[in-house]
């Protein structure tokens, strides 16, 4: 069955890592047969320049059309002057509002070969494996009333409002859950309910939807606490369940733990498994366009997409066994690299998955 594919290449260097991306897409095409039609549009600053808006009507139709949706980085200083309800970032969270992609999956995985360009001591992080759960269209980052205005003193006051559903909670709770089911039974949720009713709430509905997996082990945790464990015992943690901004948070901090940002894919689901993908990374204005950024990021959230949206995990499994298998054979891009090893660029580090994906 045919598969439709829309690109958003985004802006800056998230236009090389999606170059460097699409032609592995085309050898995992090629070596799988698989029958995928692709589209391209605009989001982010690269919209607002052609379109005057972050998510225009025109990515809209596209995005609702697709099967899946392949994204990478946006934003950049161009754009920092633009009016903040038009900024390239409202058009992520616009497109995720839009699709109810509800349900962000951010893998932490510290690749063996990797363990040394932790900043972390290797035996804190070699063999971490960790999944943030973040509730990703709900809580603070959508909640109204919010705005800035002149108070009664005479004082601009901004405001956000802070806001979840146990509808909202729960949802995202069943995801974690499952997910914790598939690995090795184990999820903390992490809130603030120690002064945020919000994540009173929170704790509430994910003990009440513990008593349907009573298989899972079920452990709290206030935010603050975890960013701590996070960096002091990272490898104690399986899943975690967090809301949006929260999740924001900590899902780069553990990115970190990794050695670099630009080795970690994320999937943002709706309840059908339609999804977009991305690098966890931004779009690295200064190294743009010099053949320095890492695209391992953006082909392994091709790898995730080609596993939770279109079924092919042979495919999935093949352009991960790739990328380890380079990592294996040494090459290394400037962020991943420590003292002492080569570095290569995009175009090379792209070359060398696709000839380990081709062998």
């Amino acid at each position: 069955m045919s598969k439709n594919l829309l690109v958003l290449p985004g802006d800056y260097a998230g236009k090389e890592t999606m170059a460097a991306t699409l032609r592995v897409l085309d050898a995992v095409i090629a070596r799988f047969s698989l029958d995928v039609s692709i589209e391209q549009g605009l989001l982010g600053g690269a919209a607002i320049d052609e379109f005057g808006h972050p998510y225009p009507e025109q990515t809209a139709q596209l995005a609702r059309a697709a099967d899946a949706i392949l994204l990478s980085a946006v934003g950049g200083p161009k754009w920092d002057a633009v009016e903040p309800a038009v900024r390239p970032e409202r058009g992520l969270l616009a497109i995720r509002s839009d699709l109810d992609l509800f349900g962000n999956l951010r893998p932490a995985i510290l690749s063996p070969q990797l363990a040394a360009a932790s900043s972390l001591k290797p035996e804190l992080v070699a063999g971490l494996d960790l999944l943030i759960v973040r509730e990703l269209t709900g809580g603070i980052y959508f909640g109204e009333p919010r705005g800035i205005h002149t108070n009664e003193k005479g004082q601009r006051e901004g405001f956000n409002t802070y806001r979840y559903t146990d509808f909202e909670i729960e949802r995202i709770g069943r995801v974690a859950f499952e997910a914790a089911r598939k690995r090795q039974g184990r999820l903390c949720s992490v809130d603030k309910s120690n002064v945020l009713e919000v994540t009173v709430l929170w704790r509430d509905v994910m003990n009440e939807l513990h008593q349907e997996y009573a298989d899972v082990e079920l452990s709290h945790m206030y935010v603050d606490n975890a960013a701590m464990q996070l960096i002091r015992e990272p490898k104690q943690f399986d899943v975690m369940v967090t809301g949006n901004m929260f999740g924001d948070i900590l899902s780069d901090a553990a990115a970190m733990l990794t050695g670099s940002i630009g080795m970690l894919p994320s999937a943002s689901l709706d309840v059908n498994n339609k999804g977009l993908y991305e690098p966890v990374h931004g779009s690295a204005p200064d190294i743009a366009g010099q053949d320095k950024v890492n695209p391992l990021a953006t082909i392994l959230s091709l790898a995730m997409l080609l596993r939770y949206s279109f079924a092919e995990s042979q495919a999935a499994d093949a352009v991960e066994a790739a990328v380890s298998t380079v990592l294996d054979q040494g090459f290394r891009t400037g962020d991943i690299a420590v003292a002492g090893e080569d570095v290569i660029g995009t175009v090379a580090m792209t070359d060398a998955v696709i000839n380990a994906l081709e062998s």
